[in-house]
């Protein structure tokens, strides 16, 4: 199984890890409806933060990732952008005020 392991470069000693590239396993009844191949990853959805929402989205689209939602305010009061990463699942990026 491989992992993502993202963590902040200020403490690179404590990371996160999360499995990636394989479903996890289900009970046989709940199955079928995880069997599907329809590119829309593992794990669904990732959070992930910054103080620079701007630079890190002009980083990322210019890696060719692919835009889900550009910079926006929601009404809930989070400015965040999304892409989906190679996987197919979706990573929402937060900014941190």
């Amino acid at each position: 199984m491989r992992w993502i392991t993202v963590g902040p470069a200020a403490s690179p000693a404590r990371p996160s890890c999360w499995p990636a590239g394989r479903r996890p396993r289900l009970h046989r009844r709940r199955a079928p409806y995880h069997r599907r191949d329809d590119g829309q990853g593992t794990y669904g959805w990732i959070l992930l933060a910054t103080k620079d929402l701007d630079g890190t989205f002009e980083r990322l689209q210019a890696s060719n990732a692919e835009v889900v939602q550009e910079p926006v305010e929601q009404p809930y009061g989070i400015r965040d952008c999304a892409f989906r990463d190679p996987a197919g699942n979706l990573v929402r990026i937060q900014e941190v005020r």
